[in-house]
């Protein structure tokens, strides 16, 4: 890490606001950063991410554990673990005063361990990390794809859009197993039928698709995102496609990309064990311009790559 680098990120400690359940085995935690923090975030892009401290946070009482993560919620935590943000909020005159909201998904012992967060508790942190999405200069349509907990950085980059590109047309497509595992409040509209309060907030047009119909269009995400793009005109000088969510459905947005030609831009998911590529536990085979292939880390070079260059492990 050069020193240019090391300072555009830093150690340091956030307060816990609050920490609410959406449903069974999702929260929204959101962090208030101190003030070397808040002007570090203050210029953060969608699509980085930061690496919280859980091995001093207690477990919740047994009963609160989730049934199928009693055994497992007993190991100790060691590493941190990285976190995308769904907001990320200045409310001071001179960018002192930055707080991010997370959205998680309890999954294993850390994320159990983060149940137990509570207002005024608070946690270390090192970030900003990682590179986010670009914006190409002339962009006039964004189309936004989720799946499953790749939803934050999503969620995170269609405020992105709407506040600092009002020019820019952004849609959104939302995917998940079940409606129950959507890590959004769902509601039913008056006139869109059902509706996602996060995206209808910031007035970006959201669809869902769900595997088992229970919420939206029944099947894949990808799926639901290529039948718009046929009923739509899109100018792909002027459009992006920008994706998050498990490798299988970032390697079918990367086909829908290609059969539409427009550029793809998609966050990868890697166990990210130190977050600033000492581990060498994330690394994402890409091409080279000598048609071979090489491997760069998540944490550094990514977690955004461009869809082209990336080998998929799903292919």
């Amino acid at each position: 890490m050069n020193k240019e680098e090391a300072a555009k990120k830093g150690v340091f400690e956030a307060e816990v606001l609050s920490n609410q359940p959406i449903r069974q085995c999702y929260y929204r935690l959101n962090l208030q950063f101190d003030v070397k923090g808040s002007a570090l975030f203050k210029d953060v892009i969608p699509g980085q991410f930061l690496e919280l401290d859980l091995s001093s946070v207690s477990l919740p009482p047994h009963f609160h554990i989730p049934p199928h993560l009693k055994e497992s919620a007993e190991k100790q935590v060691f590493l941190r673990r990285p976190f995308s943000f769904s907001d990320v909020i200045n409310s001071g005159s001179k960018g002192d005063c930055v707080k991010v909201e997370i959205l998680y998904c309890v999954l294993g012992p850390a994320t159990v361990r983060m149940m137990t967060l509570k207002a005024k508790d608070r946690i270390s942190v090192i970030g900003p990390l990682g590179n986010g999405f670009s914006i190409p200069e002339g962009i006039s349509r964004a189309v936004l794809m989720a799946g499953g907990m790749g939803a934050p950085p999503i969620l995170h980059l269609a405020s992105y859009l709407k506040k600092n590109y009002p020019a820019c047309s952004v849609v959104s497509f939302v995917g998940a197993r079940t409606c129950e595992d959507l890590p959004f409040t769902v509601r039913i509209g008056n006139v869109k039928g059902l509706v996602l309060d996060e995206f209808e907030s910031i007035q970006v047009p959201s669809f869902i698709a769900t595997d088992d119909g229970s919420a939206g269009y029944r099947g894949f995400v990808t799926d639901h995102t290529r039948q718009w793009l046929q009923k739509n005109t899109v100018e792909p000088a002027q459009t992006v496609l920008y994706a998050c969510g498990p490798e299988p459905m970032l390697a079918g947005a990367a086909r829908l990309a290609d059969d539409f030609s427009l550029p793809c831009q998609v966050s990868m998911e890697r166990m990210m064990g130190c977050g600033i590529g000492l581990c060498q536990s994330c690394a994402v085979e890409v091409k080279t311009a000598a048609l071979d292939t090489k491997y760069q880390l998540c944490c550094k070079e990514g977690p955004v790559f461009d869809a082209r260059r990336v080998v998929f492990q799903a292919d």
